[in-house]
Order: C-alpha cells, then structure tokens, then sequence
C-alpha cells in the first residue's frame, strides 16, 4: 500500500491499515520535523513495530541527510522479530519501486554469547563465561604472544576479520541475528566483532536497552553513533527501572573475598613483570602521567571494561599521583577492599550518602575521594599492562572499582544500604552494601542530551504524565491511542467478590484469609471451565503465588483444575519456565487445554505472546504492587517525593497498574484475536485505581462489569466468548477499524478540504 502523510511518500507492506497506525505514523513524524521527543502509547497488538518502522525507513530514504534509526527492545526474541519485521518492509519497499534494491543496512547487536560461532566458545550456556572465554582469545596481547608460541589459542574468525581489516563489509539488506551469523560464518568473520564495526556504516541498528543506558557498555558500543539520529525505546513502560538498575551495585561478602584474591594475584603478577619487562610498568606510568587522555584509544583496542562515568573533566585530568605506581594502586585496593570487609560486619541496618560514606572512608582509611573516582579507569589500564588472560577472575574486583568510582563520582541521587541478614527474620548473617541509584535522570540524560529525536513507545505507558518528570525530559508529543473496533474483541471484566459476597483482594491483611483463597480457586475453576484452550494467570509475587497454590492443593481444588485443564507454572528459573511455556502451548494447540500460573514483572508477564488460542483470558489475582519494605524502595521513593514531587502513593500505585496492565494487555495480539481480561481484586472497582489503566483498555470497560461477583462475571463472560466464536465479518471492519489506500484518499481531501475553508474564512 502506497499513500501521503504530510507529503512524505510512505510505502506500507500491508493491504491495510489501522486508523490508529496511521495516526501513530502522523505523530511520529511531528516529533522527527521538530528534532524532539515523543511519548506515545500504542495498544498491544495494533502493529506498532511495522508502523514505526515504516514511517521511520520513507523519512530516511526521503531527506537526504539519512538519519540512523536505533532501535532498541528489551529482549532477544523482541529484537529477531523486529529485524524480521524490517527485513518484510525492505522486500516490499523493493517490489513496490519495481524490482529497485535501495542501498540500505539493517543489522542487530547482541552479546558474544548469542552471535559467537566459535566451535568451544559458542556452546557456552552462561554469557559472562563466553565473555570472558572470547577475551581470552582475541585480547591484543595474547594475539601478539602467539604469534612467537604456537601453543596459544586464538579465534580463527576474529583473526581473519582483524586480518581483512576495513575490506570487512556484507552485501546491503537487512539480516536477521540468523543470517548475520550465516554470513559472517560463510566468511569465517567473527559476526560479533563484524556487527560492531558496522554499527557507523548501518541505516538501521536494532539492540538492547543497556547498549545505550548502561554507561559501561554505551561507552565502547555507542559513542560512534552521531546526534542526529533518530532513537527508540519500544516496550519501554519500565524504562526507569532499567536506568536506575544500570548504575546499581551489590557488594557481598563473596564478591569481597573474591577481590582480595585477585589483589593478591595483581600483586604476585607485577613483581614477576618487574623482573622480566619492568619497562611495560614504566611506560604505563608515563601515560597515566600524561592523562587519560589516551585510555580512550587502549579502551577502544582491547574492549576491557569500562568506567561505569569517565566524565569530561576526569579525561582532562591525569590520574592521582597515589595511584599511578602499579604496586601503590594494589595496595590502596587492599585497603578499600579490607575497610568494606570491616563494614559488613556491622549487624545493624545502615543507610548514608556517598558524602558520609567518603567521610567515613577517609577518617578510617586516609583514602580520599579523588583517587576513588579514577579506580575503574586504573584498574583497566592495569589489567592491560599486565596483559592479562583470564578477565573472569577479576570480576569482582572490576565491581568494586567501579563501586568505588560511582560512590565517588555522585554526591546526589544515590544511597547506599548496608544490610546484615537476607530477611529480616534471620539470624546468620548474609550481608549486603547495596549502592543504588534513585535518579533515573542520571542514566538518560545523556540520550537525551546527544540526540535529537527519542521516541519511548509501549502498550502500556499511562498513567503517562509521570515519566517526563521521571527521566527528566519534554516531548514535544505525548499521545494515548484509542484501539477502532467493530466489534469488541476484549472484555475487562473487575471481579470484587466470590459467589458468596466475601470481598476479594491481595491485600497483605486479607490475602491469606481462607475464604479469599477460596474464592479466588473458584474465580480459576470457574473460568477454566468455560475458556476454550490457554487460561493465563498473573499473581503479585513468587511467595504469594506459592503459598495459595500450596492451600489450593490442600483444599482439593487443584485436582478438580486437572480435570479440566493441564497446570504449569513459571518460575524464577529461565531454562523451567521455558519448557513449561512450551508444554502450554502444545495443550493449547492439541486440545487438552491448560492454565498457566505466572508473575507479574515476571518472564512471561513482559515478553511472551498469548495470541489466539494461547490465551483466551488474563486473569489477575490481585494488583502487583513492589514489595514495599524493601529499604530500596523506600529511599526511591523518598527521593521522588523530595525532588520529584511524586506522593509515595501515586508512585507505588503508578506502577502496580502500569506491571497489571502489561499482563492483561498478553492476552491480545491483533484485531482477530479475542480475550478476556479478568481483574480479581476489589480495590480495582475504585475510580483512583482503574482511571490508571491505558485508555485502550478502559474503553472496553461498562458500567456493568465493574463490581461482579464470579456467578455474574462468569454468565457475562459465556456470552462474551459464543459471541466472539462467530466467524467475522471483514467487510464491516472497511472504512472503519481497517482502511485501505482510497479511505486514506478520502480523508486527506476532506482534511485538505476543511483547511481550506479554514484559510477562506
């Protein structure tokens, strides 16, 4: 399909397309004319990424000055599908100008784990394993040993790439993470280190949040990237939590024990390498004297982990005279190390800023804070100047130093907790020093500062006013779409009582309460037996979920659940939950049918698909709030209240509805799919709650389904589903929820039509 929008030619790979699609692709390209921000949420399963990236590839190919889209997603799967997505448009774009292949790049970015083809390496199953094995393999010294010892390994695919050097390209087109490994493998090219040399030349660039958020790896994968591109965060309703959880740091007692070893390692280390080449020490020296200027370009070389903040002023600095003799800098290390050891040994609760913290350091230790803010820096150099091998060993050191260098670099926005036993209720000590990050500015700020355009789109964004001031920025356009239907393919159903009129909820006080744990196994009974194929269900948190399964059992209603459907429940373990997800489906595809039991901010709450038949109803047994005695939370929202002027309530409230929201929205992919999405919880039918769901969703809420019982909710929802099994009509869905080219025609001439009266008036 080929039409206008505002004059910018746009071809779309469908027949179709949704009045919501086009007005999505309307917004967005106000946004990219006024080089500024957008906020947009999109319902689930309306098209979103085809939009996105339709409306994004015509602005490229249509200015000349090509800005570069980067495209970033939370997951794995998320990113193969939107590179699948991108690879459908090119092919159209090319079939529709007649057979013409435009010169364009579309490529996807991942960790070495996914993208490695190295026969040992690529079997590893755990990434910061396979991380560290491929450093050992292609680390500039190690190449340069083996070079005079034949015994050490190298990487065949990466030697061949640094081998070829710039010749190093792919034909142009769009590969998927499949094809790209195909491709570089058929050149025996390592595609991890292919995609990052790529990354300038691409039009398109699909990765990870973390590529841009998390400063210790946007350091060495994103800097390149010029501020004229277009940026997007899809799936961005959590957007927050990943800023401030990329600038956190957990310091435990192994994580110590762990980096005293490694001291005493780099000590050994540089008193055999006095001995032998003292002369690689002293020209360290010397450029740590000359400044950090030139750890851009050893950074650049050898990929070795970067300072979580280099900011501009340190680059100009040279770095502390105490610190620059190798041997100096261990055993400052050691000191820092043993004086965190001799924190947590404290058996109390403790909470501080990194000003007390420093000045408590220092009336200890002597150590100031300036050599602190230089640790990370100092430690990579090191590492480098003693080439060596086995990075993994260091990594806990690598943690404190970079524990050290943000405790140092950041006076505000930060706290740090020191707790002694894991629950509250334990008597053997298991410490932690949490420093965590309460700002999510301080991660985002530099996004927003660099490029023009930053889009943050996802189903599930309202209440939508909350996040300028959560990370801190003006979009020029902030927008919540209605879904267009013919017929209503989702029924919200709010379920307050049982069938006995006992009010339902998760509330702590009540949610162990017998009669609430009954009614809440009647409120799944009921509705498994009339759900066709997969029922999912959501539940507040893991122990939650435990304890009612557990009195369910014990009250013989789960073996009345077997009866009807199959059980498989998520856990927090990736590889179980998994194979649990893949069982479900196959009870939902062969007819058996089946119900699976999950969480909230869980796996399967924020990535997997329920469409079709995998899911005909959501229901959420309660709202998802965080667990709010947690000191972390606590202090966050501390922080938001003093300097956001965010009330604790509206925050905690703000959240559990958006992660409520995120679930029900699984159960819906598209305008064919149908669903019920059932709120089991009496606090949802209050006006203050349920106005925080997406507009979308409240759409489709009547007076009538906001304070059921189960036997009520139950009949409204037999007529919902026979109503829905009708095959539907397409033609009555034309001009309304789907329009084609001469809908579109149309419109455009009466809006025309209508500015022109507005002119003559």
């Amino acid at each position: 399909m080929r039409f206008e929008l505002d004059g910018l030619p746009i071809l779309f790979p469908y027949e179709f397309i949704y009045p919501e699609q086009y007005a999505y692709m309307r917004d967005i390209k106000r946004a990219l004319d006024a080089q500024g921000h957008c906020l947009l949420e999109m319902p689930s399963g309306t098209g979103k990424t085809v939009s996105l990236l339709s409306l994004i590839v015509a602005y490229q190919q249509f200015y000349p000055e090509k800005r570069k889209l980067i495209y970033c997603s939370r997951t794995v799967p998320e990113i193969d599908k939107a590179l699948a997505e991108l690879k459908r448009l090119m092919e159209y774009r090319a079939e529709a100008l007649g057979g013409v292949r435009e010169p364009f790049l579309g490529i996807g970015l991942t960790s070495r784990r996914n993208l490695c083809v190295h026969p040992r390496v690529s079997k590893e199953k755990r990434g910061t394993v396979a991380d560290a094995q491929c450093r050992n393999l292609t680390a500039p010294w190690i190449r340069e040993n083996a070079k005079t010892d034949p015994d050490i390994e190298t990487c065949e695919f990466f030697d061949t790439l640094e081998s070829v050097d710039s010749a190093a390209t792919v034909p142009s087109g769009v590969y998927t993470l499949e094809d790209f490994k195909e491709y570089a493998a058929s050149k025996k090219y390592c595609p991890y280190f292919l995609a990052r040399r790529l990354l300038p030349f691409a039009n398109v660039i699909i990765y990870s949040y973390h590529y841009l958020l998390d400063p210790k790896v946007a350091d060495m994968v994103s800097k390149e990237l010029s501020k004229d591109c277009i940026v997007v965060f899809d799936e961005a309703h959590n957007i927050d939590n990943v800023c401030t959880e990329s600038l956190s740091i957990d310091i435990s007692r192994p994580i110590l024990d762990a980096s005293a070893r490694s001291v005493a390692e780099l000590s050994r280390k540089i008193d055999k390498m006095k001995e032998t080449n003292s002369e690689k020490l002293q020209n360290e020296y010397q450029r740590l004297v000359e400044g950090l200027r030139q750890t851009q370009q050893a950074r650049d070389a050898g990929d070795i982990m970067a300072n979580p903040i280099l900011t501009n002023d340190m680059l100009q600095e040279s770095v502390p005279g105490n610190i620059r003799h190798a041997e100096h800098f261990v055993a400052f290390l050691r000191r820092f190390v043993e004086y965190l050891k001799t924190r947590l040994r404290v058996m109390h609760v403790v909470a501080e800023s990194p000003p007390s913290f420093l000045q408590h350091v220092k009336e200890i230790t002597y150590i100031d804070r300036k050599p602190l803010r230089f640790a990370a820096e100092r430690l990579a150099s090191l590492i480098s100047a003693l080439e060596i091998n086995d990075l993994a060993e260091y990594g806990a050191l690598q943690k404190v130093a970079s524990f050290a260098t943000l405790v140092a670099t950041y006076q505000k926005g930060f706290i740090l907790i020191l707790e002694p036993f894991e629950n509250d209720l334990d008597t053997i000590p298991n410490p932690v020093l949490h420093l965590s990050c309460l700002d999510a500015t301080l991660a985002i700020k530099p996004v927003f500062e660099r490029f023009r355009s930053v889009i943050i789109t996802s189903g599930t964004l309202s209440p939508m006013e909350l996040y300028p001031s959560l990370l801190g920025f003006e979009p020029v356009v902030t927008e919540s779409y209605q879904m267009t239907l013919t017929r209503t393919c989702f029924l919200p159903l709010i379920v307050t009582r049982g069938s006995d009129q006992v009010p339902v909820s998760s509330k702590f006080e009540v949610r162990n309460d017998i009669a609430v744990v009954r009614n809440y196994g009647n409120i799944l009974l009921e509705f498994a037996k009339i759900t066709p194929d997969g029922l999912v269900c959501f539940f507040p948190s893991y122990l939650y979920m435990e304890s009612i399964v557990a009195a369910w059992n014990d009250l013989g209603m789960l073996q009345e659940l077997l009866k009807l459907k199959l059980v498989f429940i998520e856990t927090p373990d990736g590889t179980e939950t998994s194979i649990a997800l893949e069982n479900y489906r196959m009870a939902c595809d062969n007819g058996r049918g089946a119900v699976l039991l999950s969480v909230a901010r869980g796996k399967v709450s924020e990535g997997v698909d329920f469409d079709h038949n995998y899911g005909r109803a959501v229901i959420l047994f309660g709202i998802p709030y965080q667990y709010t005695e947690s000191r972390i939370l606590k202090a966050r929202l501390e922080y938001l209240r003093d300097n956001n002027k965010i009330r604790e309530n509206d925050f905690l409230t703000f959240d559990a509805m958006r992660h409520g929201a995120q679930c029900v929205g699984r159960v819906l992919r598209g305008k064919t799919d149908y669903g019920l999405m059932v709120f089991a919880d009496k606090r949802f039918a209050r006006q203050d709650k349920r106005s925080k769901l997406p507009k979308w969703i409240l759409s489709g809420v009547t007076e009538a389904g906001v304070n059921l019982s189960t036997d009520m909710a139950v009949t409204m929802a037999k007529k919902f589903l026979r109503t829905m099994a009708q095959p539907a009509d397409t033609n009555a869905q034309l001009g309304v929820s789907l329009w084609d080219q001469q809908s579109i025609e149309k419109m455009n001439q009466r809006a025309s039509g209508a500015s022109d009266m507005h002119v003559d008036h």
